[in-house]
C-alpha cells in the first residue's frame, strides 16, 4: 500500500531532516487517512503501516499526534503496536484505554465587519488592473518554466498593481475543507468547480490552474485562500500523484508555498480574473470590426447610376453633323 503511493518515502524522510520544510506531519496524516479508508489489510500492508507510523509518531507535533490519535482510536483494525505508541493500549494488558469525550469548541464570535458580497468582489476584481495588463501577466505566467514562475511571483509582491480583495475567512475555510475532500477522492470535477467558485474565477481559468503540470498555479490558488501548508501538502500527495511521487517536486513546491507572499497570490488572482475580461473585450471588438468591414464592402459594391436624374445623355457629333458611331 504505502510503497505504491509513496515510493520516495525514505527520501522524503531524509530530506525532512536536512531541509527547512517539514512534511512529516503531512505524511503521517496521509498514511493514516489511507489506512482507515479500508476495513481489511494484508499482512504486508499492516507491517508497513506499523513500521512507518511508529517512526513518525515521535517526530511530529502535538496537534498532528492528537489528530491521528482521534482517528485511530475509533478504527477497529488499528494495529496494537500503533495503539501502544499512541497510549491507547496498556502495554501489559493489551486493552484500549477509555478516551474522554471531546470538548466542543466554542462558537466563533460574530464578526462586526460585514463580508463583501460576491457582486462587490467581482466589481473590485474587475477594477484591480487594466484587462490588457491582466492578460499579459496571465499568459506570461503560464508560458514560464518553474524558475521563471518563482521570479514572477517574487516580483508581483513589489508591483504597484492592485491586488484582489481577500476571500472572506468563513468562505475560505469552507473551500479548503471541500477541496481537500475532493483531492482525497480524486474528484477533479468537483475540485475544479469549488476552486472556481471560491476564487470567483471562470471555469476556463479554474481548469487551467488544476491542469497545470508544474503545480505553481495550484500553489498560488491555495495561498489566495490562505490554506495552511499541511493542507496544501496533502492535496499535492493525493491530487497530484505525478508531483507527490517525486521527492524533489514535493519539496520544491512546499518551499515555494511557504515563501509565497500573500500579496503576490492576490495580485495573480486579480490577473486571472481580469484576463477573462480582456478575452471577452477582444472577442466583441473583433466581431464589431468584422461587421464594419462587411458593411463597408456592401456599400462599395453598390453601382452608381451613370446618368444623374433630370439630365440627358451626352451625344458626340462629327463634323458633318451626324452622330458618331
Amino acid at each position: 500500500m504505502t510503497k505504491s503511493l509513496f515510493p520516495g518515502f525514505d527520501g522524503l524522510m531524509s530530506l525532512s531532516r536536512r531541509e527547512g520544510v517539514d512534511v512529516r506531519p503531512t505524511l503521517l496524516r496521509v498514511l493514516t487517512d489511507l489506512y482507515v479508508q479500508t476495513r481489511v489489510h494484508s499482512d504486508d500492508e499492516q507491517r508497513q503501516f506499523i513500521e512507518l507510523a511508529t517512526r513518525l509518531i515521535d517526530q511530529v507535533d502535538d496537534a498532528t499526534r492528537a489528530a491521528i490519535k482521534a482517528k485511530l482510536a475509533v478504527y477497529p483494525q488499528t494495529p496494537v503496536p500503533v495503539l501502544q505508541k499512541l497510549g491507547l493500549v496498556a502495554a501489559q494488558e493489551g486493552r484500549r484505554v477509555p478516551l474522554a469525550r471531546e470538548i466542543p469548541a466554542p462558537a466563533p464570535a460574530p464578526s462586526p465587519v460585514r463580508a463583501p458580497t460576491e457582486a462587490e468582489q467581482r466589481m473590485a476584481a474587475n477594477m484591480a488592473m487594466q484587462p490588457k495588463d491582466a492578460a499579459e501577466i496571465h499568459d506570461m505566467f503560464f508560458r514560464a518554466d518553474a524558475s521563471e514562475r518563482a521570479l514572477i511571483l517574487h516580483n508581483l509582491a513589489q508591483t504597484p498593481l492592485k491586488a484582489a480583495p481577500r476571500i472572506p475567512t468563513v468562505r475560505a475555510k469552507r473551500a479548503i475543507h471541500i477541496l481537500e475532500m475532493a483531492a482525497i477522492a480524486n474528484d477533479v470535477e468537483n475540485f475544479t468547480l469549488e476552486l472556481g467558485d471560491s476564487l470567483i474565477l471562470p471555469s476556463r481559468v479554474a481548469a487551467q490552474i488544476v491542469d497545470d503540470a508544474g503545480g505553481e498555479a495550484l500553489a498560488v490558488a491555495a495561498r489566495a485562500l490562505d490554506m495552511p501548508s499541511p493542507n496544501f501538502q496533502r492535496i499535492l500527495l493525493f491530487f497530484k500523484p505525478e508531483i507527490g511521487n517525486s521527492v524533489n517536486e514535493v519539496y520544491r513546491l512546499s518551499r515555494l508555498y511557504d515563501r509565497l507572499d500573500d500579496r503576490s497570490a492576490l495580485v495573480m488572482l486579480a490577473a486571472w480574473r481580469g484576463s477573462t475580461l480582456a478575452v471577452t473585450r477582444a472577442k466583441y471588438q473583433s466581431s464589431l470590426h468584422d461587421g464594419e468591414r462587411q458593411r463597408a464592402r456592401a456599400g462599395a459594391s453598390q453601382t452608381r447610376p451613370g446618368v444623374q436624374p433630370g439630365s440627358a445623355p451626352a451625344v458626340r457629333t462629327g463634323t458633318g453633323g451626324s452622330s458618331e458611331h
